[in-house]
């Protein structure tokens, strides 16, 4: 049987595209002549070698013969050590040493002696396989969880290249992996609760008005008042997600590579905490090949916190504004175009202006010259507006929060501006900064700032 035919999958974006692995075996004397065509990346390329110590270490051999891999369709760009598993069987079934497979989609990256290990994006291929209405997914024992989320699919495990080969000509002798649903946790899983914050009364109740509305915030606030350990505790407030936002969520984290081993169902929402250093590649999503989920993606459905906000470079603040009003994020490159979900809830944390103990809210009024005229430049006293504040327009200006008894507390939405315009006049000092912390929330309805 010179000519064999399996079957895998190819990830972009959060969705995988069917895959033929068609190997063909001929006679070329003595050389072992390996090629793999259909436009493969280096990865690939590689697989020959893995492949070769993989089988002669589990005790099939290798063939004397010349052999050329075909990945069909050729026009798509396939990276990645998932079709290892898929050409050594497709090798395999040409020596006829195991049965035909076209009822089984493949996926896999082989060690050199015959283990197989995990692989990105198996989740997504569990449901192209659906899709393609075949029946039975055979993936790295380490995936099988997440895999096996996907109703309609056989998921099968498999930890050794034996494993799989005895699964393709006995499969009678195999169980599927049993789809579970984890239930919704109490907590976060890193042990952090809402109900361990003592005190912050005022910050309290805007994440919990902001939870419960999905509105994005912005705390201001002094070192060490508790801006950061609020906004970590944050997403264990928030309601659970349905099925569909977890099986998106996962979706997400399988491409991205950060689902942890053995995991199913991401049943947390997520909170991802960039370094202001971050690049817009990882921000937004990118990288070279086939470009990857971001933070914004990461977080999809959960809380992105960006702690010292103002240290954020200018183009990365700039980027976030088009996720945050569209919920996704579309990266266009020259050979494809990619769109990844993007529905978060940003969370915002900054240190306030010098002047801001100075400074009245209602007012807007200093009691003494602003610091910051004497260390800014004149090229950027002239912005009207900050990059920071450019973004947080998108996410609405200003706002009040009503709080027990009628109080309200109000949020400004640029407080260097009000320093830069009334440098020369008084004003008393700032009330809110007794409850220790400041902030502001985004609303669609709430009015836009029209300065």
């Amino acid at each position: 049987m010179p000519l064999f035919r399996t079957r895998s999958a190819a990830v972009f974006g959060i969705d995988a595209h069917p895959i033929d692995v068609e190997v063909d075996m001929y006679p070329a004397g003595s050389a072992r002549d390996f090629v793999t065509v259909g436009m493969s990346d280096t990865a690939v390329r590689e697989s020959r070698e893995r492949i070769k110590s993989a089988m002669m270490n589990s005790g099939f051999g290798y063939p004397n013969k010349s052999v050329t891999i075909n990945l069909a369709p050729a026009d798509l760009r396939k990276e990645g050590a998932a079709f290892d598993l898929p050409m050594a069987l497709g090798i395999l079934g040409a020596m006829g040493v195991v049965r035909r497979s076209d009822e089984y989609l493949l996926t896999g990256q082989l060690s050199l002696d015959g283990g197989i290990r995990p692989v990105r994006g198996a989740l997504s291929m569990a449901v192209s396989a659906r899709r393609e209405r075949i029946a039975n997914f055979v993936v790295p024992a380490e995936n099988a969880a997440e895999a096996a989320v996907v109703e309609g699919v056989r998921v099968f495990g498999v930890k050794h290249l034996a494993d799989a080969v005895a699964l393709l000509n006995q499969p009678e002798q195999f169980a599927p992996v049993e789809r579970s649903v984890p239930p919704a946790p109490e907590q976060d899983a890193a042990g952090l609760d809402f109900r361990d914050v003592r005190g912050q009364t005022t910050a309290k109740r805007a994440l919990e008005v902001a939870a419960a509305g999905g509105h994005n915030v912005l705390m201001i606030g002094p070192p060490g008042s508790g801006k950061t350990m609020l906004a970590k505790r944050l997403a264990a407030i928030l309601p659970c997600p349905a099925f569909a936002e977890a099986l998106e969520t996962t979706q997400i984290h399988s491409v991205a590579g950060i689902l942890p081993s053995g995991t199913g169902l991401v049943a947390q929402r997520p909170f991802r905490a960039p370094h202001h250093t971050i690049s817009d590649a990882g921000m937004i999503g990118g990288g070279p090949g086939i470009p990857r989920p971001g933070e914004v993606s990461l977080a999809h459905g959960g809380v992105l916190f960006l702690d010292e906000l103002p240290e954020f470079p200018r183009n990365v603040l700039e980027l976030l504004r088009q996720p945050i009003e569209d919920g996704a994020v579309t990266l266009a490159r020259a050979a494809m175009t990619l769109s990844f979900p993007a529905h978060f809830m940003l969370v915002a944390a900054m240190n306030p202006c010098p002047c801001i103990s100075q400074l009245h809210w209602e007012s807007g009024r200093p009691r003494s010259r602003c610091s910051l005229v004497s260390r800014h430049s004149e090229s950027s006293r002239s912005e009207s507006r900050p990059p920071a504040a450019r973004l947080l327009g998108e996410i609405q200006s200003s706002g009040a929060l009503s709080v027990g008894g009628g109080q309200s507390v109000a949020f400004e939405f640029d407080p260097f501006a009000k320093c830069r315009r009334a440098l020369d006049e008084k004003a008393v000092p700032l009330n809110v900064q007794r409850h220790g912390i400041g902030g502001w929330i985004g609303s669609a309805n709430a009015p836009r700032n029209t300065r």
